[in-house]
């Protein structure tokens, strides 16, 4: 079994011809992939604390050692179907733009590189989600990946996001 490690100590990273690493995580039926850099750390969902006058898709914050983090419902953000909360449920702990925030997903899935020609521009005709969220399509074998421009999805104005 031939297997090399993606980066060796020492080595720098690879060149961005070379593909970026990617996160791939399951809303309703669809897969989406983030860029991993974004991604602080995976827990599993705990009900946040509810804030007054949030947004529907605010579930609330959660105190993770000592930072308030507002969570995000993914599915509710986006416009798809409401998610039955169950033991494959997460939270994405994400650092966008200095601040930290959780991403609530159904489930997460495994950790893709995607080279920028792999990634395809989506369609642009009337989606129930927002292309400013979208970089792309990826096709991974038999899978589709709507590849996610997670800073926009979670843009700080919307979000009341504060910085850490």
């Amino acid at each position: 079994m031939d297997t090399k490690p993606a980066i060796k100590p020492g080595e720098a990273s690879p060149k961005p011809s070379e593909g970026r690493q990617y996160l791939t995580l399951r809303l309703g039926g669809e897969e989406y992939a983030i860029d991993i850099l974004r991604v602080q750390e995976i827990r599993s969902y705990e009900e946040p604390t509810r804030m007054v006058n949030a947004p529907a898709f605010i579930k609330g914050v959660i105190n993770l050692r000592g930072v308030i983090v507002p969570i995000t419902d993914l599915r509710l953000k986006l416009g798809v179907s409401p998610a039955d909360y169950t033991s494959f449920t997460v939270v994405i702990i994400l650092n966008v733009k200095g601040s930290v925030v959780g991403a609530v997903v159904d489930a997460v899935s495994d950790v893709v590189t995607l080279s920028p020609e792999i990634i395809k521009p989506a369609p642009q005709f009337e989606a129930r989600i927002d292309s400013r969220f979208i970089v792309g399509l990826a096709n991974v074998g038999e899978r589709m990946l709507i590849v996610m421009n997670i800073e926009a999805l979670m843009n700080d104005a919307e979000m009341g996001m504060v910085p850490a």
